[in-house]
């Protein structure tokens, strides 16, 4: 598993970005406030206004990403071969508030389970050529800015959605339903966004590949691409679904109108540090910072672990936040780096195949030790599975 560093020109220093990455970001902001009202509440949903149980909440968030696996490769491929991204991205953001309504009408685990399908196929089709247009739109020497802007901004929206959450649910007196419907709003909205404001650049047509999708074709991306899919799988299998995180504080005694926090806490710490993450693995490269943010979650996993109230708690989540902060943003830097341009959206699609894959498997298994063991082992087996990842990636760096 060789990582890459980005590919940075001649180190020159980042211009101002493209105003498509801006609007793609609001775009992004607005679904995730729409997203995460929902879905700081749908663990809470699903085991106190449902009954079901922690092993069913893995199994829905696991099944819920299995879906999406098939789709986020032919989506990424199929934006390379039409030359064009823009309108495959807008019709799984249009799945994607097409499936809010869902989550209110739900009255038993069965319709909250197709919600999350049509949720995680319209995420699957958009994420692949949504990030490719973003690297088609970048001069190199900025992706790193350009995909920590966009993080950020995406995690505003992670931020704003469970503190909006939190604050109707006080004045609705926990009424889940109500919180869903308003959550259709921004969903509409980010649909409405890059349906009308975004523009993408035209390709030329002796650019486009002559073929579909094939695995032959997949391999041939490289060694380099293969070494940052490897290294994001790793972390995926490591960082299970933040749904647990929202189950742990319930376990330590928060409140459940108050649930919803730690969600905001720990997207307000993404959100602060993807910017200036990815800002900094422009001018520094990435290899560092990964494995930084490899270490500090473990340490996340520890500390949740043992964690026996809401301070020791919140710094869990803290520590989870600077994670994703540390690593997301810059995984997609390497992947746009890594990747031929004409092949830019399989290279994305690929990538989230296999991430998704490794998210599957740690959510299902979250899901059982939750179940069985008890929480502890949960984030035990995280810090375990994160020591392991982190060691592989010094190992093949060296």
């Amino acid at each position: 598993m060789r990582l890459a560093d980005p590919v940075l020109g001649e180190m020159n220093p980042p211009s101002a970005l493209p105003r498509t990455v801006w609007i793609l970001g609001f775009v992004s902001l607005l679904m995730d406030i729409s997203s995460e009202m929902i879905h700081s509440l749908l663990p809470l949903y699903l085991t106190v206004g449902l009954g079901a149980s922690a092993l069913a909440v893995g199994l829905i968030e696991g099944a819920a990403e299995a879906t999406a696996l098939a789709v986020k490769v032919f989506s990424g491929t199929l934006s390379d071969a039409l030359g064009r991204r823009k309108w495959i991205a807008a019709a799984g953001y249009g799945l994607g508030a097409a499936a809010k309504p869902l989550f209110a009408l739900a009255s038993g685990p069965g319709l909250v389970f197709a919600a999350r399908f049509i949720d995680r196929i319209g995420k699957g089709i958009r994420g692949a050529p949504r990030d490719a247009l973003i690297a088609d739109v970048t001069p190199a020497a900025s992706r790193g800015a350009a995909y920590g802007l966009r993080q950020s901004l995406d995690t505003v929206g992670a931020l704003a959605g469970p503190l909006l959450a939190l604050v109707l649910m006080l004045a609705w007196s926990n009424d889940f339903r109500a919180v869903f419907w308003v959550a259709v709003l921004p969903a509409a909205a980010s649909f409405l966004l890059l349906a009308f404001a975004v523009r993408e650049p035209a390709r030329p047509r002796n650019t486009l590949p002559r073929v579909p999708f094939s695995w032959r074709a997949a391999r041939g991306l490289g060694r380099a691409f293969w070494g940052v899919t490897a290294a994001g799988a790793a972390l995926s299998l490591a960082r299970f679904s933040e749904a647990f995180l929202v189950l742990r504080a319930e376990n330590v005694g928060v409140a459940l109108a108050w649930a919803p926090l730690v969600m905001v806490g720990m997207n307000a710490v993404f959100a602060l540090v993807a910017f200036p993450a990815g800002r900094l693995a422009d001018r520094l490269g990435p290899r560092g910072l990964l494995v930084a943010g490899t270490a500090v979650l473990v340490a996340a996993d520890l500390v949740l672990a043992f964690a026996s109230d809401a301070r020791s708690l919140a710094a869990g989540v803290a520590l989870w936040g600077l994670h994703m902060g540390l690593t997301q943003g810059l995984l997609a830097t390497l992947v746009a780096a890594s990747a031929p341009d004409d092949r830019r959206g399989t290279a994305f699609g690929v990538y989230n195949l296999a991430c998704g894959a490794a998210l599957l498997a740690a959510s299902v298994l979250a899901g059982a030790l939750w179940h069985f063991v008890g929480p502890q082992s949960t984030f035990l087996a995280g810090a375990a599975l994160a020591a392991a990842a982190m060691a592989l990636m010094r190992a093949e760096a060296r």
